[in-house]
């Protein structure tokens, strides 16, 4: 199993309940179960038995259900890829006794593959190549026809990187089809070197020949670990991995241990069938060469390109040699493989994941390489192909379900993940933070603190004790303070690293024995006027005469935020209304940008012991625009934030929100304008109909003593002229709403541009400021290995050690932070380190927004660099 592409209709959740839906057809469960343990199939967990049972019912039922059954049959095929060996030889059966539905089992593959390739559904080109690899083993194709798909594929490849007849630029096409070739031969190889030994040598070195012109494709800047983007260029990509893989095989007499091979227990018989014509197919047109291209429209498209047919896995290899499974590398290859598409297709239902997960068709252990698997899709860059909740989920049931093995392999890679923390890519720390404390929380908080203890002796910017210190807040988020207290009792010091216990910071509370001043009795006012449902434009006047004439804008703010904050600060729903209610006192305040900025800086004040509500607050702020995306932008770049960019993962998750909310909003824009699109079609194709029946009816008119009298039913004539008028109405309905979302659309594309020009001019800003010379440091790894010393920043601290009042541990601050424990990286360089890692993470996570605007932000960049 493995994770699949993409729009092959239902998904493997679909297939299972529409065959659960029919109870009347007990072979759609048959179909479904084949080569699990379950009911249907009683204790026998033979292959050959389930086949045979499954064959007895299937014939029987040919004759009444033949339509749903090649439905079903491929659609098992194409979504329980894991099982194509068992529905391959089923097949071949069926083909001994009804040629003719066979023959429309082959002729629907071809016609489904050939809709892969036109609309470049990577998954379904892959799973059904896979197919049609088995069927051949099956006798059910003729092995030269299968060659001929993979001379198709290789020609297609071969011209795509060729510089005059091709597009370079689209090698990510090239290597997928290549990739297809070799991913089938683990499942049908010796059959092809044994029936048509010439002519898969032909492809084999066809294949040799296309990895000999292509380019190595580069990881840089998607690689897990920061020191790989710099270490790489030695080692293979991920096809020429493959392809050593292969060799192996090959080179093993094509034995592995990974794939079931259920064909050879019926061979005398399959071999009578007869094998089925496969019409060719055919690679979509060549994209424009690319000679004329500049760099960055080679790079645009070579995004877009990649984007289209994109690497399925980036393998993240957590455990050593010694602990991970002694597997073959192509058994690890078709293991990886059978995960993929398990995680794929059943994305909509976790428990059914895990089960298959756990049950794959081998005969040995995969708990560590499951593992990897798994964390390599979540952390895969620039996003996971699914939500990462998803994958916590699907840990949480593996956890469940193999409570003697997967969990302490989980907290071995956890372990592992946190040694290496300082050099993961900043994009991939930020989602294991989330999603270990999401882990722990649904396993009480359980986790050996005390074998992390040691991270107090760290300077507060090593990596490895912000990671303790964002995971424990988030851990205070999904639970409460005193929960996350007592789950660190083990070791009591890592209260140090907890979020503040406090709640709202709101400086004109009446409590206790706080002086009460004349701002204490305005927000008391003020209070007192919204729990009586005051309208927001009566609050207006009373801000306007009793408090601006006064007491100034400032105070005016001040006295107005905190004090609505104040009233929604019990939960999110009474911050809704709030804002809904009186947003517009807020907006008549902060007009413009500066206000903008004022308002998020007192926000950030208000919860400033709750990073979680200050970000909420801001992100709904945003959402009803009352700040925008630019006054984010510029308090992320405030000093105060600025110095936190390398301990706190606050004002991050603020810009992320910012960033986010405005990408969405031009997703949804074009998701409606598309809708809108097919909807005027819809409406002008109904206009022009009921214009042609108005016309019809109106033509029938006849003429009497020379006056026109009507030849139609006036009430019918009439109801045709409403009809028409309507369609009119509604088409131009439709034409106006488009209208309207295009000027929304082109309004929230100069926002983005705006947006990332602001950012990326702020980014170049405050790292000119602070990154050291190019001659010292020119690369990631040599600005690791600046002498600490002359990297050290000039703050608050003179002396050479520093005292912890609150427990008197000594801390060491000279030689940039170098402690017992290792961690010998400067204050401002770990600063430079991973403000540059958020660069990365923007610029590789909106990379199609940024291209379009890729000149303008070198020429910003450049200027602000002074250069």
């Amino acid at each position: 199993m493995g994770r699949a592409g993409s729009g092959l209709g239902k998904h493997g959740l679909g297939l299972i309940r529409e065959g659960q839906s029919r109870i009347e057809s007990s072979w759609s469960h048959l179909l479904l179960r084949i080569g699990d343990k379950s009911p249907e199939y009683g204790t026998s967990a033979d292959f050959k038995d389930h086949i045979e049972t499954c064959f007895g019912v299937l014939r029987r039922e040919l004759e009444h259900s033949e339509e749903e059954i090649l439905k079903v049959l491929l659609d098992c095929a194409e979504q329980l890829p894991h099982k194509i060996p068992l529905y391959g030889t089923l097949i071949g059966l069926m083909n001994l006794e009804n040629e003719d539905f066979v023959r429309k089992v082959v002729e629907k593959t071809q016609a489904n593959l050939q809709d892969g390739l036109d609309s470049g559904n990577c998954n379904r080109i892959r799973i059904l190549m896979r197919f049609l690899t088995v069927l051949m083993c099956s006798k059910v194709i003729q092995p030269s026809s299968l060659v001929v798909v993979f001379e198709t594929l290789l020609s297609s490849a071969a011209t795509t990187i060729d510089e005059e007849k091709g597009n370079p630029s689209w090698q990510a096409c090239a290597d997928f089809y290549i990739t297809c070739i070799l991913s089938c031969l683990p499942w049908g190889g010796a059959e092809l070197m044994e029936q048509v030994p010439e002519e898969i040598e032909r492809v084999m070195v066809g294949v040799e020949a296309y990895l000999s012109i292509r380019r190595h494709a580069s990881d840089t800047g998607l690689s897990f670990f920061e020191d790989d983007d710099e270490t790489e260029n030695g080692e293979k990509d991920f096809l020429e991995d493959l392809w050593s893989r292969v060799q192996d095989l090959s080179n093993n007499g094509w034995k592995l241990d990974s794939v079931p091979r259920p064909h050879l227990s019926f061979e005398a018989q399959l071999v009578a069938g007869k094998s089925h014509e496969f019409v060719p197919i055919s690679c979509p047109e060549q994209h424009h060469s690319s000679s004329t291209l500049s760099v960055i429209n080679h790079g645009q498209q070579k995004h877009e390109a990649e984007l289209k047919y994109p690497q399925r896995i980036r393998r993240l290899n957590i455990f050593p040699a010694s602990k991970a499974e002694d597997l073959q590398p192509i058994d690890r290859f078709v293991v990886e493989e059978y995960l993929l598409d398990v995680l794929f297709f059943f994305n909509g239902s976790r428990k059914e994941c895990a089960s298959f997960m756990v049950g794959l068709p081998v005969s040995f252990r995969y708990e560590y390489l499951m593992a990897e698997t798994i964390f390599s899709q979540l952390l895969m860059l620039p996003q996971p192909p699914f939500k990462p909740i998803y994958y916590t989920l699907v840990i949480i049931d593996l956890c469940k379900a193999l409570p003697g093995a997967f969990p302490a392999v989980v907290a071995g890679a956890v372990r592992t993940l946190f040694e290496k923390i300082a050099d993961l890519d900043m994009e991939c720390q930020t989602r294991l933070i989330l999603w270990f404390s999401h882990h722990l929380s649904n396993f009480q908080f359980i986790w050996p603190w005390e074998e992390w203890a040691y991270v107090l002796d760290l300077p507060k910017w090593a990596p490895q004790r912000v990671f303790v210190q964002e995971v424990l807040e988030r851990e205070v988020r999904l639970s409460y303070w005193d929960k996350v207290k007592q789950s660190i009792e083990n070791a009591p010091g890592l209260e140090e690293l907890l979020p503040p216990k406090g709640g709202p910071n709101f400086i004109f509370s009446v409590e206790g024995d706080r002086e009460r001043t004349e701002l204490h009795a305005l927000s008391a006012d003020l209070c007192n006027m919204v729990k009586g449902r005051a309208a927001a434009h009566d609050i207006i006047t009373w801000v306007e005469k009793s408090v601006l004439p006064v007491h100034g804008l400032e105070v005016a703010l001040k006295v107005v935020v905190q004090t609505l904050l104040d009233i929604g600060s019990k939960s999110f729903t009474h911050l809704i209304t709030v804002l809904e209610r009186y947003g517009t006192v807020i907006a008549k305040l902060c007009p413009d940008q500066d206000k903008h900025a004022m308002l998020i800086a007192e926000v950030g004040y208000y919860w400033k012991n709750n990073a979680q509500m200050a970000a909420i607050a801001i992100d709904r702020m945003m959402g009803y625009r009352l700040v925008s995306n630019l006054a984010i932008v510029r308090w992320v770049f405030s000093p105060e934030n600025i110095d936190q960019f390398h301990t706190s993962d606050h004002p991050w998750e603020v810009l992320r929100n910012a960033v986010s909310k405005t990408y969405n909003r031009i997703s949804d824009l074009r998701k409606e304008i598309s809708s809108l699109k097919k909807a005027i079609i819809s409406a002008e194709e109904a206009a022009a109909k009921a214009k042609v029946e108005l016309e019809a009816a109106e033509s029938k008119l006849s003429l009497v003593d020379g006056e026109p009298v009507l030849g139609e039913n006036p009430a019918k004539l009439t109801r045709f002229k409403s009809n028409a008028e309507k369609t009119k109405e509604e088409e131009v309905s439709v034409r106006e709403s488009l209208e309207a979302k295009d000027a929304l659309l082109a309004r929230a594309l100069d926002e983005n541009k705006a947006l990332f020009l602001s950012l990326y001019k702020n980014f170049s800003i405050v790292l000119t400021e602070r990154l050291p010379d190019p001659s010292r440091a020119g690369t990631l790894r040599e600005l690791k290995s600046t002498n600490a010393d002359s990297m050290a920043v000039d703050l608050e601290e003179s002396a050479a050690m520093e005292v912890d009042n609150e427990n008197g541990r000594q801390k060491s601050q000279s030689n940039g932070g170098r402690t017992s424990n290792g961690y010998n990286i400067g204050e401002k360089e770990q600063w430079c380190l991973s403000t540059l890692g958020y660069v990365k993470a923007f610029s590789r996570q909106y990379a199609s927004e940024i291209w379009p605007h890729i000149e303008k932000r070198d020429v910003i960049y450049w200027t602000s660099a002074g250069m």
